[in-house]
């Protein structure tokens, strides 16, 4: 497990490598998702106060449902593990990125406002020039949050979802066979790569926005 971990047996039976290359491919596909949809609905929101205040405990009541408890009703829906595990990862890293997101737009100075009115800033202008830049720091704060939580999502989400290569399922299989040697190391793996994506975050961020 430690010094082969690219070995490939076919089917279920993959090094750990493989199981933690799936489990990314899944959190990159549905976080990327999450991201367009939620920056998008956040920056509407944001600029709307009535769908804001017609929204927001809806939001508030979903961002609190664990990611396990989607579990069943994603399988229900869509009958397949593969594009259930999507929707899980996506259900949960989406909350983050769109309060945040929702909350960087109302907190732009209404002296910024000011100056687009007075400039007569076209609705374009606008949103490149003021809103992004402005919510921008509030957006990046939701995206570091979401890649963590997609993370610890799709791992709940493998573990219940049988027959599908992931680091999740990988733990369970181990459990099952009573390998708790295999676990711990699984265990070892997810923390690296949850501190290596959430470093890469943190990277990304300080090249957007540089610290004055």
């Amino acid at each position: 497990m430690i010094f082969w971990p690219f070995y490939d047996r076919g089917g279920i039976d993959k090094g750990l490598f493989w199981q933690i290359l799936a489990s990314l491919q899944r959190v990159a596909i549905s976080y990327t998702l999450a991201a367009i949809v939620g920056i998008g609905l956040g920056i509407l929101i944001g600029v709307n106060k009535t769908m804001s205040k017609a929204l927001d405990p809806i939001f508030q009541l979903l961002r609190t449902v664990p990611p396990l408890a989607w579990v069943p009703i994603s399988l229900a829906a869509l009958r397949q593990n593969e594009p259930a595990a999507l929707f899980v990862i996506f259900i949960t890293a989406i909350w983050p990125i769109l309060i945040n997101t929702a909350v960087g737009v109302t907190q732009i100075p209404q002296d910024y406002n000011n100056v687009a009115k007075v400039l007569q800033l076209s609705r374009k202008e606008y949103f490149t020039n003021i809103l992004i830049p402005a919510a921008l720091p509030y957006i990046f704060t939701g995206l570091r949050i979401a890649i963590g939580l997609a993370w610890l999502a799709i791992i709940a989400a493998e573990i219940v979802m049988s027959g599908i290569v992931g680091i999740g399922f990988f733990i369970w299989d181990a459990y099952q066979n009573n390998n708790v040697s295999e676990v711990i190391l699984a265990l070892v793996y997810i923390g690296i790569v949850g501190l290596l994506l959430d470093k890469a975050m943190g990277w990304l961020q300080n090249k957007i926005l540089p610290e004055k």
